[in-house]
């Protein structure tokens, strides 16, 4: 009887922290998700804009007559790093952007005042 109740000492109050610690991590996992689902916005905004950045180089390079494998040698890089660039899957480093501008013969200010406005050279 005695360690029963010995048991029952040391072993609930062990079970009560671990219940505990698994509700706190439910709600923090809940907190996480609301905040997620709450950030779609941002999230999609961010999207366009890679998107945009893409489509202002892909302008550049298919006005300028080169290729993507043609980019990437003359910047050292793969032409699977070009392409990522002009899907908005990443987005170039800024030495690579101002190569990329330089290649262009276009200023680093007006690759970006494009994407800022959302702007297409041809709809000027």
């Amino acid at each position: 009887m005695k360690t029963t109740i010995i048991m029952f000492i040391v072993v609930l109050p062990i079970m009560i922290a671990i219940f505990s610690g698994i509700v706190y991590l439910f709600v923090l996992l809940c907190r996480a998700l609301k905040k997620y689902i709450g950030s779609k916005e941002a999230r999609e905004e961010k999207n366009s804009v890679k998107k945009a950045l893409g489509d202002v180089l892909k302008e550049h390079r298919i006005r300028c007559k080169m290729t993507q494998e043609f980019v990437a040698e003359r910047l050292g890089v793969s032409r699977q790093a070009v392409s990522k660039w002009e899907s908005g899957a990443s987005d170039p480093s800024m030495s690579n952007l101002i190569a990329l501008a330089k290649l262009y013969d276009v200023a680093v200010e007006d690759i970006l005042s494009q994407v800022k406005d959302g702007s297409k050279e041809d709809n000027t």
